[in-house]
């Protein structure tokens, strides 16, 4: 079952395993700070991601966080956006997709497209997720991400470091071996604001047409283009 946070209480003995990984995980940010210059943060201000905000923003580390409005997210997120701006004093580096490429996707195939098949699906994705972040990628040596190998059947045996051959670039994900509850111990111990759609149910958010709250029992990612099979529950940003 998916972990409720206005419900979740903190143990000491997670709170001690939570504080012990956010080091490492601190260590590893400073070691790609120092030796992939420049880095650069891909935030998609879900859970995880926070956390890592958190400790870049904490640490002072020069690494750039930035985000990509597909223009479809849910009104919460652009509510975090702020209360990320307002806590931090970080405003994003924001990424939106292509005009051009967006009206024509649209003009081809429908507004919900996506619904139809896989291929319409992913070709959205592509238009509204991939290409921005190609951009965002651009002359950079490494790139975090907040992915965690416990989400999905697509992430199982996510390794902390592999060289992404797509953009040509190193890439991290520091909490690769992170439980669901140690995100939320970390969240909920150091005050860190988090999207108000975790306390409906909704573990894992993208956009809002493509997303949906999960019952108890469900996956964390069940909620995500939930029409799909799981083998293929993922944007094209994290290819293996």
């Amino acid at each position: 079952m998916s972990v409720i946070p206005a419900q979740f209480r903190v143990s000491d003995e997670l709170r001690a395993a939570t504080a012990a990984k956010a080091e490492a995980a601190k260590t590893l940010l400073a070691q790609i700070a120092r030796d992939f210059s420049p880095a650069t943060f891909a935030n998609s201000l879900g859970a995880e991601d926070m956390v890592l905000t958190d400790l870049i923003v904490k640490a002072g580390l020069p690494i750039e966080i930035f985000s990509l409005d597909t223009g479809r997210l849910p009104l919460e997120t652009y509510d975090l956006m702020a209360a990320v701006q307002k806590h931090y004093g970080l405003k994003l580096k924001v990424f939106y997709p292509r005009h051009d490429l967006t009206e024509e996707y649209v003009r081809a195939n429908g507004i919900n497209a996506f619904y139809e098949s896989i291929e319409l699906r992913k070709g959205c994705c592509y238009v509204r997720k991939v290409e921005p972040l190609q951009r965002a990628l651009a002359g950079k040596q490494a790139w975090i991400t907040g992915m965690r190998a416990q989400q999905a059947a697509t992430r199982d045996g996510l390794a902390v470091r592999l060289f992404d051959e797509a953009n040509g670039l190193e890439k991290f994900n520091p909490l690769a071996d992170w439980s669901e509850k140690e995100v939320w111990a970390y969240l909920l111990d150091n005050g860190v604001p988090y999207n108000k759609l975790h306390d409906q149910f909704y573990p894992s958010i993208g956009c809002a047409p493509c997303t949906r709250s999960v019952t108890p029992g469900e996956d964390i990612r069940s909620g995500r283009w939930w029409w799909e099979n799981p083998e293929t529950k993922e944007c094209g940003l994290h290819k293996k």
